[in-house]
């Protein structure tokens, strides 16, 4: 079933076809799955004083434990991408879940610092398959004017879980820092199975790829992928903007820390409490606005992100300019308020730049380079700070970073022919 586009004198009117059944059921499933994702991976952040004590170990490695998961993380994402585009998605999606919480049990059973660190790099593994396969399975159900909020709702639960993290480092200081990842490894094994009979990809006479006589590949998909220009563009578009992110949020605590002189658990406070709402908000927000102006305009998932950063930039100068708390405060929540247009719209432009056989690989290939990134602009925060330079300063280059990233999006939309719009 194709789209109809009738174009008047004035605008671009979009017929979008009608939803599959349990498109939205997809969507609820995949908001749980997402949920456990991020707070099976993060929770372990929250409990190092109970783990340490449990099994002794340095400081660097107890840092390496989230090192190592970031890393095969960031590597296998490509590759588990294209497994996704290979294969049906919904099952790379279950075995996925399956094998992560049967890891996440597995780490309550550990006893020694090298058994914990094999079970993050298994954790790492095994969750590489999700993200990519989830997105893309979603754009398969939301082919329309549903596409982007469906996705914001998706990332309204791995936000949850990523804010719901604290919850290991309750249990661990009420009970025991295993009771945690048991409880959650079983729940998620259960869930798995549940969702064995719900989860299911669209019926294929309802999705956009179409046969062709080439096969779909590894390096084919590499191949396709990059010889367009709009996807390399893309590319470094969302890793300076994965700077960006990882830059102002690593380090934002020190930043109301020592500008306005709080404590700590207050600027963790302000830091945390406020900006989590603010992105959930933002995805939803992005992704109701982008649908919505799809429908007259084919280039509004690429013009909301646009218009959002337009306001994010701004926001993150007056913050690092500003002596007034309330000010700052507000500042940041704008940021990341809008600048979430950016997160929840990154699928639906990928599948208009993008061939749709390899949207999953693609996303893995983004993925990757925000691991690797992300990790550099935490770090090079840390060397300009050495370098006694101000967290003014260095949030004043995030500012200009973002307009950069403005310019690369503005090019994409110049490349984009009108009717891509329509994935």
């Amino acid at each position: 079933m194709e789209q109809l586009v009738k174009k008047t004198k004035k605008e671009i009117v979009v017929d979008y076809p009608k939803l599959p059944s349990g498109a939205w059921l997809i969507v609820g499933l995949l908001c749980v799955v997402g949920c456990l994702n991020y707070l099976d991976r993060t929770m372990i952040t929250t409990m190092r004083s109970s783990i340490t004590t449990a099994i002794p170990m340095t400081d660097a490695q107890f840092g390496l434990l989230t090192s190592v998961f970031l890393w095969i993380y960031g590597l296998l994402s490509p590759f588990a991408g294209y497994l996704a585009d290979k294969y049906n998605r919904s099952r790379v999606i279950i075995v996925s879940l399956f094998v992560w919480s049967a890891v996440t049990w597995l780490t309550s059973q550990v006893t020694t610092f090298e058994e914990l660190l094999i079970t993050r790099a298994l954790m790492g593994i095994s969750e590489a398959c999700y993200i990519p396969a989830a997105l893309a399975l979603i754009a398969d159900y939301h082919r329309g004017s549903t596409r982007s909020i469906a996705n914001g709702i998706h990332m309204a639960g791995i936000m949850a879980g990523q804010s719901l993290g604290f919850v290991g480092g309750w249990i661990a200081e009420k009970h025991n820092w295993t009771a945690s990842f048991s409880v959650f490894g079983i729940f998620g094994i259960g869930y798995s199975l549940l969702i064995a009979f719900t989860l299911k990809d669209p019926p294929a006479k309802l999705r956009e790829i179409k046969t062709t006589n080439e096969g779909v590949t590894f390096f084919n998909a590499i191949k396709t992928l990059f010889s367009k220009s709009s996807f390399i563009l893309m590319l470094i578009f969302w890793s300076l903007l994965s700077i960006v992110s990882w830059m102002i949020v690593g380090w934002l605590p020190t930043y109301y820390k020592e500008h306005f002189d709080l404590s700590q658990a207050l600027a963790g406070l302000y830091a945390t409490g406020y900006l989590y709402p603010a992105s959930v908000l933002g995805v939803l927000l992005g992704g109701y606005l982008a649908d919505r102006w799809s429908k007259n305009n084919p280039k509004a998932r690429i013009l909301v992100p646009v218009i959002g950063l337009c306001i994010a930039a701004p926001a993150i100068f007056f913050a690092s300019h500003t002596a007034i708390l309330p000010v700052a405060i507000i500042c940041f929540i704008i940021y990341a308020l809008t600048k979430a247009f950016s997160d929840v719209n990154m699928m639906p432009i990928l599948c208009i730049i993008a061939d749709p056989r390899y949207r999953a690989t693609g996303y893995g290939i983004l993925n990757l380079f925000a691991c690797v990134v992300g990790g550099i602009g935490l770090y090079a925060g840390g060397v300009l700070r050495d370098m006694q330079i101000d967290l003014s300063t260095i949030y004043q280059s995030a500012a200009l970073i973002m307009g950069i990233c403005l310019v690369l999006l503005m090019i994409i939309k110049s490349k984009t022919k009108p009717d891509n719009g329509l994935n």
